[in-house]
């Protein structure tokens, strides 16, 4: 998979994006319009088809498979012909050596991705090669369209097109057509080899030696003439992946004495490695990188924040800025969809394709949390090139300071001023927490906090590119509640020292209360991921900390909560509490033997729960702005003795 290569299904039926509107008033004095899930049996039977079709298109393609094909010299191999496997991994130099044996032959494979195009290289020794026993095998399947699953659908021959479009005596070109998608693939190999094909839509380079090296690479474009030599690629690929380790940053556990200290270095090393190889790329990632799709394989911008921040944390600012810079080719797109809700600004949408179309959704469509987070990043990078620079980075200002401003215009916009209250609150909205929907609840205490440090930071950007401070702005960040809502606020009981999940939209009932423990752990992550702020106060936050850690419905959470409920302890000074966060044995605090973060069947890989646990360990080492001490999230009881280089102080 890629982030350049999308399909959509031709749209027979006309449908336009229009039909998946709804309008709603949420009390801001004006109509809102959003792109939703209409249902079969309760709308029209074209706003079905449409939110059908615009939540599946488009949806990111697999560009084809490659692998080894063993035969007795007729028939094909069955998989457990395959005996003596040994497999590693050399996470320094991103490559995978294979040896096992085959038809009483060894087999030996060293396989890597080419650090300079899309394309995946091989090197294949094997006697098999030469009797004609073995081959390279690419085949290509129509895509499935799905919300979950690799991608391929075997079952339409018929529907797109693989054509050999032109070799030589060393490599060869295929054209895939997908109804209005096309792409290339381009075979090269080192050694005397020819292309067959074998089928439709199935091609195979066959050896005639018993060596094999080759590279099969992916293009958007018909790909150029050039010679091909694997060991120049080895030489690069290596190159790459030593400056990649060399130049970030490194958390080093070897002189720490509590046992619990290896897995969490297992944990640690392995996700600065599959978040390089699965979200690095020109676009926020999915949640499942590119190893399948979830959500239609589309980006995820709530996720953005977890996705991006490793890689300014961890010395990656190149990789971090280049995402960043995505979001300002979406930015006109982003300011059609505020104008079309009757905002100002611009309003940064959850699930989006990569041109920032929007994605019909009954919760997507109404989350907030994720509006910030472009002012925190901006910031990020603001903060890392002027340490690098030893002064104000006028490069980020310039780059990044419209976008900020127009990003706080909007957020100023949707708090709406409550009279009756005399004060702005957020509703309309559904939060970070899920299960406090817009129809349930209001001031979810994460984005009350999130909206006073984004407009905040926004006035910063304003006086450091000459401007005064907007007041509007000002009016609401002083006019947002003063303080966190509490049980008390919910009519639950008189104890004001436990933060709740929001104000109450409905009645307070047990299908509420239920609510309030579930999804996420918002609450703390008012504490964690953002800096100190004056609405709360620690002896609140601790209680309130507590209380989820006895109460919350575990099975509701997801991989970055346990991050996040480390972030918190080792703000509120709880190192040790910090350290069981991570470690917690729940199913969604997995982390599987090759360091991917389990959730269940369907996420069965989840990265954003691999980046949280980075930030996190980058926080509780580094520390964050205000704190002077070594190390201030590991307990200083001489078993913690972590040490650390080139990680950037959270905010």
């Amino acid at each position: 998979m890629s982030d350049w290569g999308w399909h959509s299904y031709p749209n027979k039926l006309n449908l336009t994006e229009a039909e998946t509107l709804k309008s709603f008033d949420f009390g801001h004095g004006h109509e809102e319009v959003y792109a939703v899930e209409y249902k079969a049996g309760r709308a029209d039977e074209r706003n079905v088809a449409a939110t059908n079709y615009f939540r599946t298109n488009p949806h990111r393609l697999n560009l084809g498979l490659v692998g080894l094909e063993f035969t007795d010299g007729k028939n094909l191999m069955p998989l457990d012909s395959i005996s003596n496997i040994h497999q590693y991994l050399d996470l320094s130099q991103g490559t995978i050596f294979s040896q096992y044996n085959v038809l009483n032959h060894s087999v030996n494979v060293t396989t890597f991705a080419a650090q300079d195009k899309d394309a995946i290289e091989a090197e294949v020794t094997s006697l098999l090669l030469s009797e004609g026993k073995a081959r390279v095998s690419l085949k290509f399947a129509y895509p499935s369209g799905k919300h979950s699953d690799d991608g391929q659908d075997w079952t339409k021959p018929e529907l797109h097109k693989t054509e050999l479009v032109k070799q030589g005596q060393s490599f060869a070109v295929l054209k895939r057509t997908i109804d209005a998608s096309t792409y290339y693939v381009k075979v090269d190999w080192d050694g005397y080899a020819h292309i067959e094909k074998e089928a439709n839509h199935h091609f195979a380079i066959i050896p005639e030696q018993a060596q094999l090296c080759f590279r099969v690479a992916y293009s958007a474009d018909m790909p150029k003439d050039e010679d091909y030599v694997y060991k120049a690629d080895m030489r690069t690929n290596k190159k790459k992946w030593s400056k990649y380790w060399d130049e970030g940053a490194a958390v080093d556990f070897s002189q720490c004495t509590d046992p619990r200290a290896k897995e969490i270095e297992r944990r640690v090393v392995l996700s600065q490695y599959l978040t390089a190889i699965q979200t690095c790329g020109s676009m926020p990632p999915q949640e499942s990188g590119l190893t399948y799709n979830t959500w239609f394989g589309r980006p995820h911008l709530e996720m953005a924040w977890w996705h991006m921040m490793p890689y300014a944390l961890y010395g990656h600012t190149k990789e971090f800025k280049r995402m960043l810079d995505w979001y300002n080719t979406a930015a006109d797109k982003s300011f059609e969809i505020a104008k079309r809700q009757n905002f100002k600004g611009l309003r940064w949408m959850k699930m989006t394709d990569p041109w920032f179309g929007e994605s019909p959704s009954n919760v997507g469509s109404f989350l907030i949390w994720q509006q910030p987070h472009y002012i925190y990043m901006a910031e990020e990078v603001f903060r890392a090139d002027s340490i690098a620079s030893h002064g104000t980075s006028k490069e980020a200002l310039q780059k990044y300071a419209a976008n900020v401003e127009a990003t706080a215009e909007f957020m100023a916009d949707f708090a709406h001023f409550d009279s009756s209250r005399n004060e702005y609150v957020l509703k309309g909205c559904t939060a970070m927490q899920e299960s406090m929907s817009k129809d349930m609840s209001l001031n979810q205490p994460f984005e009350l906090a999130y909206w006073r440090y984004g407009l905040e930071v926004a006035q910063k950007w304003r006086t450091r590119i000459g401007k005064a401070r907007n007041k509007h702005w000002d009016e609401v960040i002083n006019g947002l509640p003063q303080s966190l809502p509490t049980f008390k606020d919910l009519g639950l009981s008189d104890d004001t020292q436990i933060y709740s999940a929001g104000e109450a939209n409905v009645k307070v009932d047990s299908t509420w209360l239920l609510k309030q423990r579930s999804d996420h752990p918002a609450v703390l992550g008012a504490c964690g991921l953002l800096p100190k702020q004056p609405f709360w106060n620690a002896e609140q936050m601790n209680k309130t900390y507590d209380w989820v850690m006895k109460h919350w419905n575990w099975l509701t959470t997801w991989g970055w909560d346990y991050g996040m409920m480390a972030m918190t302890a080792a703000r509120l000074g709880r190192a040790e509490d910090a350290i069981n966060n991570l470690l917690v044995g729940t199913q969604k605090n997995t982390y599987l033997v090759n360091g991917h973060n389990y959730q269940d069947d369907r996420l069965r890989i989840y990265l954003p729960g691999n980046a949280s646990l980075l930030i996190a360990v980058s926080m509780m080492s580094a520390g964050w702005d205000g704190t002077t001490t070594v190390n201030p999230g590991w307990p200083k009881d001489g078993k913690w003795n972590v040490r650390w280089e080139g990680l950037q102080k959270m905010q």
